[in-house]
């Protein structure tokens, strides 16, 4: 399957990037190898990458995708090889969890999410039973899913420590979130005894993708030293903003400081490598998803003033929750498409293994904005060769791109765990 094409004449930046992977990939598996015996890996993530003909970067990391029905079907045996590797370095002796959804189960597209990723569990050798956060499903719920797919939806009942559903006893070894918990941490799932993955800190009620992004610096700047690269070429400035009242207008100065700063750095090191394009940052919600509370800024002057609409769009995200707290982060251009719209990669990944991706496309928007919004579809990818490098080829090949991929969504994937093991709560 070809990867979209790169609409820019920057691409060989990037090729130069590829081809130093190529020629140190035995390096760089060993360097995995030995981060992973250090560091426990999340259940899945995913990953947003962006490929800017002269930088591969991630702009974001889910700890709870929602898109498993968007991979592409032959993914599947990675996937299900991949599940029995995180079941073995969670709970070895599991042979049952319970996965909890997010609550605006309506959603056909996210339902699909579900039964693709039950259908994963399932192959893997697990009973799997969903049990449901919300306050309106009380009583067992049979949801369509399309395609003749139905799922069975229960409410959680707690029984001491442990969280279960249904009235024949299922008591799973391992509660899967599949819901970020924005809402914040439902008392139900505090302090149970089950293996709960991700943990509870790792939801949006509590993680910040400012902690991501600082863990983030550490990786790339240890590998790169490792291929002797700048870590600029995989990595995006940032800085965070504290105090924000976007409807009172409050912390706006300081918002459009921190702007004007990461764009001077940003034109910095554009000058280094004569890149002849404009700077440009993204301000977004500092915790949350689904591509709400975000917005691009080219000058400081674009976060001053914003008119009232620009305002409410900043201040909720999901679950009605109120942005205080916002990343200002270097936007990486996306200059690859698919037909003729613009597209970016996502990559899959459950433990320590790439299992596959998509393209996020989207018709409506440009290459220096947010692709994540209404309008957007997928194209799958197809990871030929359990997204191996062929040496033998250049690195314009698709498998080789596919695997430079990999490569940069492992190490957000890696920046996860130290994420998640600085910010785990320290035990009474």
């Amino acid at each position: 399957m070809p990867v979209p094409s790169l609409a820019t004449h920057l691409t060989g930046p990037l090729l130069e990037l590829e081809r130093r992977f190529l020629a140190a990939q035995p390096q760089i598996e060993h360097w995995f190898r030995n981060q992973w015996s250090n560091h426990q890996a999340p259940f899945y993530g995913s990953v947003d990458l962006r490929n800017s003909g002269f930088k591969l970067a991630p702009v974001d990391m889910n700890l709870f995708p929602g898109g498993f029905n968007n991979l592409n079907p032959d993914a599947l045996p990675l996937a299900v090889q991949a599940v029995a590797s995180a079941v073995e370095h969670a709970c070895p002796r599991a042979k049952s969890i319970l996965l909890i959804p997010e609550n605006h189960t309506r959603n056909t597209f996210y339902l699909k999410n579900i039964a693709a990723l039950r259908h994963i569990l399932e192959t893997a050798g697990l009973q799997v039973r969903l049990g449901s956060l919300s306050p309106d499903i009380n009583e067992i719920t049979q949801l369509d899913a399309g395609d003749g797919v139905q799922l069975t939806l229960e409410p959680l009942h707690r029984e001491g420590d442990r969280v279960t559903v249904g009235t024949d006893g299922f008591d799973p070894c391992i509660v899967l979130l599949n819901n970020d918990l924005s809402a914040g941490i439902p008392d139900i799932l505090q302090g149970i005894k089950q293996t709960l993955l991700p943990p509870l800190h790792g939801g949006w009620a509590v993680r910040r993708k400012t902690q991501h992004f600082s863990a983030f610096d550490q990786v790339a700047t240890e590998f790169a030293s490792l291929l002797d690269l700048d870590p600029w070429l995989i990595n995006p400035y940032f800085a965070g903003c504290r105090a924000l009242d976007f409807h009172e207008r409050h912390g706006e100065d300081e918002l459009a400081d921190t702007v004007s700063d990461i764009l001077q750095r940003i034109g910095s090191k554009y000058r280094e490598y004569e890149i002849d394009v404009a700077p440009f940052v993204i301000v977004k919600a500092d915790a949350g998803t689904y591509g709400m509370g975000v917005m691009t800024a080219k000058s400081p002057d674009d976060v001053r003033g914003l008119n009232r609409k620009q305002r409410n769009k900043m201040s909720v995200i999901k679950e009605g929750q109120q942005v205080s707290e916002v990343i200002v982060q270097e936007g990486v251009y996306t200059f690859e498409t698919v037909g003729e719209a613009v597209a970016e990669p996502v990559i899959y990944m459950m433990d320590r293994h790439v299992v596959g991706g998509f393209y996020r496309v989207h018709t409506g928007r440009g290459r220096d904005e947010n692709l994540n919004a209404p309008g957007m579809h997928f194209s799958p990818m197809s990871f030929d060769g359990a997204c191996l490098p062929d040496r033998t080829c250049g690195p314009e090949d698709s498998t080789n791109r596919l695997y430079a991929y990999g490569v940069v969504a492992r190490l957000a994937l890696l920046a996860g765990a130290i994420e998640l093991k600085r910010t785990a709560p320290t035990a009474a």
